[in-house]
């Protein structure tokens, strides 16, 4: 895997209200999930920047970004990651999804870096899964102009790419619980993930 054609960003954006407290800084397995996910992605990617704003976070030693369309929402998250990358490829995640693995995301490294698309991105039962996904650099300009234009849901921003599905049949054979895409927006999806991977942690 070239793995210099490819860069990581987190995003880490977003009110967590009804999280009630800042998603990123919750600890699983004593690690905030921003740092784990961070190293995740570093796992697979030449590098591993945050998305977003750096007050909060000064103790974890991360690489941060700030966000050039602030109030626009992930999609000028998204944009913005492009426009400051130098790679061709760039692996794009939320914060907030516990349940990716090393071996899902290598996957989605490999697909991008055969693609002749604009974006690779899976595609679930609920719908596509933009928050996962790897964006070429060239998508920035598309994904500007739809910015310009008004757009601000992420779905509505990829009609303006050419895209690579990664269709369930694919991506579920790296997750047989079908929790991949399952992000935590509240307290409770915080401790079943937080019980669900640290049993899966102490069971090995």
């Amino acid at each position: 895997m070239k793995a210099r054609e490819i860069a990581g960003y987190i995003l880490a954006g977003g009110a967590s209200s009804r999280m009630g407290r800042a998603k990123a800084l919750l600890e699983i397995g004593g690690e905030p999930m921003i740092l784990r996910t961070a190293r995740l992605v570093e796992s697979v990617a030449v590098s591993a920047a945050v998305i977003g704003k750096f007050e909060g976070y000064e103790a974890l030693q991360l690489s941060f970004v700030d966000d050039e369309w602030s109030g626009t929402g992930p999609l000028g998250a998204i944009a913005t990651a492009l426009r400051k990358s130098s790679a061709p490829w760039n692996l794009i995640v939320g914060c907030d999804l516990p349940y990716l693995t090393r071996e899902w995301l290598e996957y989605v490294v490999e697909r991008a870096l055969a693609s002749q698309s604009d974006a690779v991105v899976p595609m679930n039962v609920r719908g596509a899964e933009p928050m996962c996904a790897a964006y070429h650099k060239c998508a920035e300009a598309l994904l500007l102009t739809a910015i310009e234009r008004g757009t601000r849901k992420v779905t509505e921003g990829l009609k303006a790419l050419s895209i690579e599905w990664i269709e369930p049949g694919d991506w579920k054979r790296f997750d047989s619980a079908g929790v991949l895409f399952k992000n935590m927006n509240t307290p409770e999806d915080y401790q079943e993930a937080k019980a669900a991977l640290e049993g899966r942690a102490h069971s090995r």
